[in-house]
Order: C-alpha cells, then sequence, then structure tokens
C-alpha cells in the first residue's frame, strides 16, 4: 500500500490540511514582509539642496536633478556665481516616515551606495537556495524550513544596526539566504499532504491570498512605527512563530521514505489521521510499511540521468537554456516591477500597497486561464502583455508631469505588476514539466539559482532612473519582449504526457509548430469534427434519396 493510498484514508483534505494551508499563508506573509523589506527601508522621498544659509521650507515641485544635488553660491573673492555640491538635503518624508536613505543621506553622490547594498540581497539567495536546499535534503523539509525563516529574519534584524555601507551589504546578505527557501520547503510540505485534487486551488489560492494581504499591509506598518530601523524590527520579529511549525506539523512523509525511515513515515500517518479524526485499522500501516521494504529489496533500474545529462542532447539542451535565460528575465522583472515605485506623482507607499492587490487577480488567472490556453500561452502572453505595458508606462513616465498624471501612471504601474506577477507565477509550473522528472528537483533548483544571479543587477538597473526616469520600464519592456518570443520556441505540456527520463524530454514536442496553442487547436478540432458529421448526414441524406 502506497504512500498516497495510505493518506487517502488517513485524510487528504481535513483538519490537518486546514491547519497546514493556514501556516502556509502565514508563512506567505512571512516571505512577503521579508523579500519587500529592501523596498520599504529604502525609499526616496523628493528632495532639493538645503544651503546653511536658505530657509527651513522649500517647495518640493518641478525641482531638477541639480537642485537636488547642487546649489548656486556667491563667491566674494572671484565675484561670481559658482556650483557647490550639496552637503545637507530637505526631504519630504511620507508621514515622517524615516528611511535608510533619509537617514544616512544616501543621495546624489552616494546614490550608488543603496544599490550596492542591496544587490547583496540576491548573492545571498543564490547561495541560500544551495545551502538550505541541500540542508533540507538532510535533516528534513520542516527543520529546514524553520532555519531558513530564522536566518531571514535574523538578516533584516541586524539590518536594522548598521550605519555604513559594508555592514548594510553584510546584513542584506544574510537576510538574502532565505529568500527562495523559506517559501519553497513549505510549499513542498503542503503539496506532499494535500488531495491532489484540491492542490492547485488551494495552494494559488492561499498564495495569492495572503501574500497579497503582506504586501498591502507592509507599507502602512512602515508609517505606523515611523523608521525604517523599527520596520525591519516588525517585519522579522513575527517570524519567531515559525518555532511553533514543529507542534502543529509534522515532517514530510516523502522525504523519510526517500531516507528510508518507513517507520517514522507512517507514524506521521498516523498522527495525521488522528488530526483528522479517522479511523484507520493498524494493518494498514504495517502493509505501508511492508510494501516499501519489498519495493526496497526489489532489484531496480536506478536512472543514471543527471542534470547535466540536458546539456548533451540538442533539444534538451536548447530548452535548458532558454529556461535559463527566461529565469533571469523573469526574475528581473518581477523585482523591478515590483520595486519602482517612485517618481510616479503618488506617494510610493500607497502605491506599492494598493498595487499589490494585483496578486489575486494574477493567481485567479492562472486558474482560469492556464488550462485553456496551455503553459506556453500563458507565460508568452503574460510576457508580451507585461512588455507592452511597460513600455508604454516608460513612455508616459518621460512625457507626462507626474503631478498632473498620478492616477494613469498608478493604474500603468499596477498593470505592469499584474503582468509580471502571472508571468513569474506561469514560469514556475511551465519549467517544471518540461524538466523530465529524473532530474526535475535538480533541474529546478538550478533554474531559481540562475534567476536570482541575475536579480543582482535588479538595484543597478533602478538606479539607471536616476539619470533618465523611463530607462528601467524601456530596459525591462525589451527583455519581456525576448522572454516572450523564446516562449514561443517550448513545447506545449498541458494535457500532454510529461517526459520521465532525458530520453523522454529529448522526444517531447517533437513535429509540434511554433505557433501551436490548445485553444485554437481545440476549436479546430472542433470545427473539422462539425464538418465531418455534416459530410456524413449529407451522403445519408443523398443514399436515401436515392433509394426512394
Amino acid at each position: 500500500m502506497d504512500f498516497e493510498s495510505v493518506l487517502d484514508k488517513c485524510g487528504s483534505f481535513g483538519r490537518y490540511q486546514f491547519v497546514l494551508l493556514a501556516l502556509y499563508g502565514y508563512t506567505n506573509i512571512l516571505s512577503s514582509f521579508h523579500y519587500f523589506s529592501q523596498t520599504i527601508i529604502s525609499f526616496t522621498p523628493p528632495h532639493r539642496c538645503l544651503p546653511a544659509d536658505a530657509p527651513d521650507v522649500y517647495a518640493f515641485v518641478n525641482i531638477t536633478s541639480t537642485e537636488r544635488c547642487r546649489y548656486i553660491e556667491w563667491n566674494p573673492e572671484l565675484l561670481r556665481h559658482e556650483e557647490t555640491k550639496c552637503q545637507s538635503w530637505q526631504f519630504e518624508r511620507e508621514s515622517n516616515y524615516e528611511s535608510i536613505t533619509t537617514e544616512l543621506k544616501w543621495v546624489c553622490d552616494d546614490a550608488y551606495k543603496l544599490a550596492v547594498g542591496q544587490s547583496f540581497f540576491f548573492v545571498g539567495s543564490v547561495l541560500g537556495t544551495i545551502f538550505f536546499g541541500y540542508l533540507a535534503d538532510r535533516i528534513g523539509r520542516l527543520k529546514a524550513c524553520m532555519l531558513t525563516t530564522l536566518t531571514g529574519a535574523f538578516g533584516d534584524f541586524i539590518t536594522s544596526f548598521v550605519h555604513s555601507l559594508p555592514f548594510f551589504s553584510a546584513g542584506r546578505f544574510i537576510a538574502g539566504l532565505s529568500t527562495d527557501t523559506q517559501y519553497i520547503l513549505m510549499y513542498i510540505l503542503v503539496f506532499e499532504y494535500l488531495s491532489p485534487k484540491r492542490r492547485t486551488l488551494g495552494l494559488n489560492i492561499v498564495l495569492a491570498v495572503f501574500y497579497c494581504v503582506g504586501l498591502m499591509v507592509s507599507p502602512w506598518l512602515a508609517i505606523w512605527v515611523g523608521t525604517w530601523r523599527h520596520y525591519l524590527w516588525a517585519a522579522s520579529l513575527p517570524a519567531l512563530g515559525v518555532l511553533c511549525y514543529p507542534c502543529l506539523l509534522f515532517e514530510s512523509a516523502e522525504w523519510l521514505l526517500t531516507k528510508r525511515q518507513f517507520e517514522k513515515a507512517a507514524a506521521c500517518l498516523r498522527r495525521i489521521a488522528k488530526f483528522n479524526g479517522r479511523q484507520v485499522d493498524e494493518y494498514v500501516f504495517d502493509e505501508f510499511i511492508k510494501y516499501y521494504h519489498e519495493k526496497l529489496n526489489e532489484e531496480q533500474k536506478s536512472t543514471t540521468d543527471t542534470f547535466m545529462g540536458m546539456l548533451r542532447t540538442p533539444r534538451l539542451r536548447k530548452f535548458t537554456i532558454i529556461l535559463f535565460i527566461k529565469s533571469m528575465i523573469i526574475t528581473v522583472a518581477f523585482d523591478i516591477l515590483s520595486r519602482n515605485m517612485e517618481g510616479m506623482g503618488t506617494s510610493p507607499f500607497k502605491l506599492f500597497s494598493y498595487t499589490g492587490i494585483t496578486y489575486l487577480p494574477a493567481g485567479l488567472t492562472i486558474i482560469l486561464f492556464q488550462n485553456f490556453i496551455g503553459r506556453k500561452g500563458m507565460a508568452c502572453v503574460s510576457l508580451f502583455v507585461g512588455a507592452v505595458i511597460t513600455a508604454l508606462t516608460g513612455y508616459l513616465i518621460a512625457s507626462l508631469d507626474p503631478a498632473e498624471h498620478s492616477i494613469v501612471l498608478a493604474l500603468m504601474v499596477g498593470l505592469g505588476r499584474y503582468g509580471g506577477v502571472v508571468a513569474y507565477d506561469a514560469e514556475a509550473q511551465y519549467a517544471a514539466e518540461i524538466i523530465p522528472t529524473s532530474v526535475r528537483g535538480r533541474g529546478m533548483s538550478n533554474i531559481h539559482v540562475v534567476g536570482y544571479a541575475f536579480g543582482f543587477f535588479s538595484s543597478y538597473i533602478i538606479f539607471l532612473g536616476t539619470f533618465y526616469k523611463p530607462l528601467p520600464s524601456l530596459f525591462i519592456s525589451l527583455l519581456m519582449f525576448i522572454g516572450s518570443a523564446l516562449c514561443l520556441t517550448l513545447p506545449e505540456t498541458v494535457k500532454k504526457k510529461l517526459p520521465q527520463t532525458l530520453a523522454d524530454g529529448e522526444t517531447f514536442g517533437i513535429g509540434e509548430k511554433w505557433y501551436y496553442f490548445p485553444c485554437f487547436s481545440q476549436k479546430r478540432k472542433l470545427e473539422e469534427q462539425t464538418m465531418t458529421v455534416a459530410s456524413i448526414e449529407n451522403t445519408h441524406k443523398t443514399i436515401v434519396a436515392k433509394q426512394f
């Protein structure tokens, strides 16, 4: 009796699963607080140079970049006016919120420090994905999930005490270690213990709702606590809640099976049955243990498939390289579209909060349309539409006065963010289905690592906006157009038997046209069936007419 059969008897959608989904939602709130803390702490409000003899109050309208970093001073010796570097600034703070840029004066010539420090967050995420992924295979999913969450919170907490770029970079590096694994490991626990029929709906709805709540609450939390240092405390301390997880959750039974700890896996299932109020005979667990002992003793063909094998054959090599490039593009686009909130004529706090609601319709879009238009169609269209919206946003930023057209710009930012979220979510499932089962775990891990490694450059791309505000939008739209075109070179996976081995992956999708989409093929198939039925009816009528 295998794992799925026993889980069904113990309850695959009962009280335990509701608790598991609730804690998964809590993890998503922690994850949103953690990932976007780098955005909340670094908002740069409108500012201008404040000479020593200047009045205390300035109007923050139509301020040029020169006025932010230089001021004109009369030189009595040379009897002329000269430009002088600014040593002090006046900031138009949002509700008196003190960000790291306003406190440490990281503007003008020092603006690069923020981009450098934040880029180390993605360096940490690359190493953290590798390390905690390895740790999860060694000590278990639940323990690794707790450790990675606490590591990220510790990084945020110590960042709140820094006063210089080197220490800020070190704090962001430690915080970045848990970026991906904090969410993924909890996702795996839910995936394994949840009924297959309810996985897509449960996982996507919980992710959309709770991640959205975290995003919308975080800016107001920052304003309420008043400073970036206090915000990092408030965002990191709730992570201590994961210390309660071992009291409510059980280790991954499937991980225990891979470690040949069959009795412990059976014990987890017994506890789930008890939690769900199910009466399961002891012989079921005995059969379960016996089944896996016999399976272990059988002569099994051990697969020789490795991830590097995906680079040895032409078609799989092409798919792998394209998935790497797409991961780079989508990771950078998602990060920049979520963080580039300044200079839109609206409070960046409000804009970040209100556009955070796009996560909910984005999750529903995946649920409603992905099976209809296909994985390739969803990935391609979301990137293409997102690219058009982002390019249009860049054009509007360059041609419109943000103060007068703030609503239009806010709407475009929200639409761009929606497209980025759909593209990010669609990519994860699409890549998992293209990669053969035998190397899926390693393949997905490597693709995530490469994506986050490229995310190192996102802070510098945002920094381009200090030279010309539309540059980040225009650059990202170009990348998204490239990503959309690359999707057309990949095979469709919906309603197909997915590749199990590297040999299957090499032949997967052979003969499929680049313009193949399930929704159009279904329509053509229906038309052909209709024409066939009509032809049969006409033939039948002709035969009947001849008989009479």
